[in-house]
């Protein structure tokens, strides 16, 4: 398994970012490399992913969406992933923790798109935060 953690400090107030990351739908906003987001109900979501060079589907389920803490999430169909925001109050606004963990059925694919794949999801991260940064 995987991991890769990003965090950054938001210049606002913790409801107010949590507010824009729990619209997931919006994420295709926050990223260029997220194709499409489509709602499936109940918290659940399919993404489309263009990264590594090749397109990535897998279905998401909100585990835990606690105002203004944590928004968490875990891979129900595709490509085996778990994540969570994590906030907490700053002098200077908001500290949000990113982690996604992962998991590829083959070792040797996990190395080779781990190696690709972190400074791509590090971009991806950042890359969200922000156009969130953006929209408050």
């Amino acid at each position: 398994m995987a991991t890769i953690e990003h965090s950054a400090i938001l210049k606002a107030p913790p409801e107010r970012v949590f507010a824009l990351l729990e619209r997931v739908e919006d994420f295709v906003d926050y990223s260029d490399m997220i194709q499409a987001i489509e709602p499936l109900g109940e918290q659940r979501y399919r993404w489309h992913v263009h990264a590594v060079g090749m397109d990535w589907t897998f279905d998401v389920a909100i585990t835990e969406n606690r105002p203004p803490e944590v928004l968490a999430w875990e891979s129900i169909e595709g490509v085996h992933n778990q994540g969570c925001y994590r906030l907490r109050p700053v002098e200077e606004g908001t500290e949000v923790s990113f982690t996604l963990t992962y998991t590829l059925r083959n070792r040797l694919m996990e190395k080779a798109v781990t190696k690709a794949a972190r400074p791509l999801v590090n971009k991806v991260s950042r890359q969200i935060l922000e156009r969130v940064e953006a929209r408050l």
